[in-house]
Parts: C-alpha cells; structure tokens; sequence
C-alpha cells in the first residue's frame, strides 16, 4: 500500500510539499482550514531568494511560471527619514531576475495550487487534534467533526501549529506590533502615493517605528506600520487617528499613507520561537516552516517554509524509491536527515533574523539600516 501523507496546512511551505512529492509520484493530502483559496487575502508581497525560495520552485517544475508572475522591478527599494529625505534607493538592474524578485503571495499561492490535482487539497478542513495510533501514524480530528488517518503527518500549520504541541513545547514570543491598511487603485486613486512608494518597497525609518509600503502586483500599495511590542491592547491600533497621533510631526507625505488607507487599520501580534529550537524525533511526523522555525518578518519566512519543502520532499522520495523496490517504506530515515539538516540551516537564520528586528525597531535604526544597506570596503591583506 502506498503511504498516506497528510500536510496540515495550505500556505506556501504546505503547497510546495506537496507540489513536489507529486512530481515523485508520491500522494498527499493538504488539510486547509479556509473554505476556499479565495476565502481571505493573502497579504503583501515577498522576494524570493535564488538559494532558497527559488531552489525549491525550480524542485516544483515551476522556475518558468514563476518568472511569468515574478515582477523584478518590485526589488527597488527606498528608505526615507521622518522628514522625508532618502537615506538609501537601491534600484535593480531592470529586467534582472538575478537577484530576489517580488511576488505576490496570492499569485505564488495560486501558481502552486494549480500545479495540483484538484482533489490534492482539502479545503475547511482546520486540524484541532493529532492522536498517535497503536500501530502508527496518526487519528486526525478537524474542526467540524470530520477525521482522518495517516500514516506520516507534517506540520505546515504556520504560527499557532497543532501539530507543534506534538514535538515541542517551545513558547512564543512577543516581539512586535505590526499594523495594515490597503489602499486599492493607487495610479488612479493616489498618484502622488503611487508615485512615493515606487514599483517596490518603501521604508521610513523613525525611533522604534517604521512606516512601510510595497507596491503589488493589482496595482494596489500594502501600507504596514512595524512598531516595538508593548502592553497596549491590541485594539489601540484599529483607529487611524491613533496611528496618526504615532507618527506625529512626521512628512504629511508619508502619514497620507495612512490616512489613504481603505478601510481601518488591522493589527496583531508579531510572534517568534526560541532561537535553535529543536526536538527530539518521533516516528511518522514532523515540521516545516513557522510551525518549525517561526522566525520574525523580516524576509526569510517563507522562502525557508518552501526550502524546508523541498529538502523533505527530496529526502521522501529517496527513501520511498530505495525502499519500494524490496520493502515497505519506512519515512522515518527520511524524516531524521531532514531535521537535522533543518535545524543546522535555519539556527544562524533565526539569530540574524531577531538581530535584524530589533535593529529594525531600535532608537538609531536610520544608521544602523544604513550601514547594514551600504557595501563596505574591502580591507586590505595585512602585510607579511
């Protein structure tokens, strides 16, 4: 019999799992807990990386999809002051996808979804309980009633994991407040804000504060406010003249962001696991990305989620094809080079991830970013 692979969780990391264990001819069922993959926004956009994020789409099949929907001009980048003067503007070479080209997360998402078959993804489907089975593999429960057996589970269920609980009982931590708004049609609507954000990324760098917008792929700017995490309630947040108050004396330029905003403002909670968490493994289940490795937003989510992806895929389908030809496939081998792989790769990722976070956020982040954004010279070899 074949093995039966559930993946909790429909994101990026679930997807390309289960995008390539196809292309090896090995079955999955990507449990999702959206009724549809319309059901919510997706939000902004993200670059991905070539050693990570694009390694695993070109694993996938879908390099040349990929490129269809990547927009490289989304790579410029600014980076103001309160007062409105660029600190940093860093501009691609046009056409380039050599370095880390934008995406949308919906397109990416969609592209993933339709190199799947169509019974491939279970949708409403939101996992509530795991249970270990005498013989192995695992009962699952979803929220509904409906449930399920497998025989490996892999957890791809983003920040809040059930499938976590399972193998670690490492706790969250609050690092963050980020706060959204949306403004649609910008070109038409707001020229003079289209015209300040660019085809990429703008940032304007306060004390413990930042005022961000990117640009995607429809033709609408994602406005994200990134300020330290405090004791405020959440709620503070949902109003637009409490954001304003923020960024009080600030460019009107750059506060028009906010004021342009569609609907209120929505906030929540930037949470991140214990730098060089580990656990110890148990056969027929494992994590790939936030649910492994939550990490803070500072880039690498979720090209490490598809890299994890791939590099469990990959693992899978060498074992299962060594294995078939004489015995039963045991993924437990399989399942033990991947996290030790995993946890080696994502341990310095996570640290420079926190360290840029709190760069990010920190009283002299305008100079701190700018050192970090500027080459420095090579120093001479000593001489002998």
């Amino acid at each position: 019999m074949m093995m039966r692979i559930a993946i909790a969780g429909g994101g990026l990391g679930g997807l390309t799992l289960a995008r390539i264990l196809h292309r090896h001819g090995i079955g999955a069922v990507v449990y999702e807990r959206e009724a549809s993959r319309s059901a919510r926004s997706q939000g902004g956009s993200l670059d991905l990386h070539p050693e990570s994020g694009q390694q695993a789409l070109a694993a996938a099949g879908l390099a040349g999809r990929f490129r269809s929907e990547a927009r490289p001009e989304g790579e410029e980048h600014r980076i103001l002051d309160p007062a409105g003067r660029t600190l940093v503007h860093h501009k691609p070479q046009p056409g380039s996808f050599s370095g880390r080209p934008e995406v949308d997360r919906s397109a990416l998402r969609d592209l993933l979804l339709d190199s799947l078959p169509g019974d491939a993804v279970a949708w409403q489907h939101r996992l509530v309980a795991a249970t270990p089975r005498p013989d192995g593999g695992f009962g699952l429960m979803f929220d509904g009633g409906h449930s399920a057996d497998c025989d490996v589970l892999i957890g791809a269920d983003g920040a809040r994991s059930v499938v976590r609980s399972l193998l670690t009982d490492a706790r969250l931590s609050y690092v963050a407040t980020l706060v959204e708004l949306n403004i649609s049609d910008a070109d038409r609507r707001h020229p003079d804000l289209a015209e300040l954000v660019g085809p990429g990324n703008l940032w304007c760098i306060g004390v413990n504060q930042i005022l961000a917008a990117q640009r995607l792929g429809d033709g609408s700017i994602r406005v994200g406010i990134s300020l330290r995490a405090d004791d405020r309630h959440i709620d503070t947040y949902r109003s637009k003249r409490a954001l304003l108050d923020i960024f009080d004396g600030w460019d009107p330029r750059l506060t028009a962001l906010i004021e342009a905003g569609d609907s209120p403002p929505t906030p929540r909670r930037i949470e991140a696991m214990p730098t060089g968490t580990r656990w110890t493994h148990q056969p027929g289940i494992t994590l790939i990305g936030d649910a492994a490795h939550l990490m803070p937003p500072v880039g690498e989510g979720a090209n490490q989620a598809m890299l994890d992806a791939a590099e469990l895929a990959a693992e899978l389908a060498a074992e299962l094809a060594a294995e078939l030809a004489t015995n039963p496939a045991d993924p437990d081998s399989a399942i033990r080079t991947y996290e030790e792989a995993m946890f080696t790769r994502t341990h310095p990722i996570a640290e420079m991830s926190a360290r840029v976070q709190a760069m990010m956020l920190s009283p002299t982040a305008a100079d701190d970013i700018i050192r970090f954004f500027t080459p420095q010279p090579t120093e001479p070899a000593p001489a002998d």
